[in-house]
């Protein structure tokens, strides 16, 4: 299989996460350029990633201008397909602009920036991600100012319901409170899945979790998650 990786304008974790999956990890990987509108040479084995950054400067919503790429088009028709997608941070915030994930991005409770490492882990194993990690706690980086999940009350029970909070914030033993979110997102979610499970979005960055020099390698596992068949 193979992975390609949109480059947005205003992109800055697009390069982090190419070395991740071909240096750290060995896989293939195809840099994509969000005017582009051809994806014919990726089967639904393959994996599209929408990276972080500050996509368009964020000068509206966060991923809004991103959702009307000509490559998103392709990305909407590729996940329709049974196409694997993840996006990262502003990737995240760019796939529930597009509808492909629902909810919304908001800003930090603490209306501050935020850039430190957290702990997350899967109560669930209900899609490939999650099976394949199974439940163990893992740290993972965050670096966002607009990361607080938030959807209406039905959206959340379905989630909840159908096993689609693929992460949720968590402190170093595993235990889900408020005092080990970051951000003020609702049910501590920092990570979903569509109801198809092949279209994941997550705020913390498995892309700088990857380097034995950060020593730190926990976001290997949620990357090599996504090269196995849903």
């Amino acid at each position: 299989m193979k992975f390609g990786v949109i480059v947005f304008p205003g992109s800055n974790c697009d390069r982090d996460m190419v070395n991740a999956l071909s240096d750290d990890l060995k896989q293939e990987v195809v840099m994509l350029w969000h005017k582009d509108n051809d994806l014919s040479m990726f089967t639904t084995d393959d994996c599209i990633v929408l990276p972080g950054g500050f996509s368009y400067g964020d000068y509206l919503r966060c991923g809004a201008l991103a959702r009307f790429s000509p490559m998103m088009e392709q990305v909407i028709n590729f996940a329709g397909k049974g196409g694997k997608v993840l996006g990262v941070c502003n990737g995240f915030q760019i796939l529930c602009e597009s509808g492909l994930l629902p909810g919304v991005l908001l800003q930090n409770d603490h209306q501050r920036f935020i850039c430190k490492n957290v702990f997350i882990k899967s109560n669930s194993k209900e899609n490939i991600i999650s099976n394949h990690i199974g439940n163990k706690v893992l740290k993972i980086p965050v670096a966002h100012n607009e990361g607080r999940f938030y959807a209406n009350t039905e959206t959340i029970k379905e989630l909840t319901e159908n096993n689609q909070i693929i992460f949720n914030y968590c402190d170093e033993s595993g235990e889900v409170h408020l005092d080990s979110n970051p951000n003020g997102a609702l049910n501590n979610i920092a990570g979903i899945c569509n109801a198809t499970r092949n279209v994941f979005g997550m705020m913390p960055h498995p892309e700088r979790a990857c380097s034995n020099d950060l020593h730190n390698i926990d976001g290997r596992g949620i990357l090599m998650a996504l090269t196995h068949r849903n």
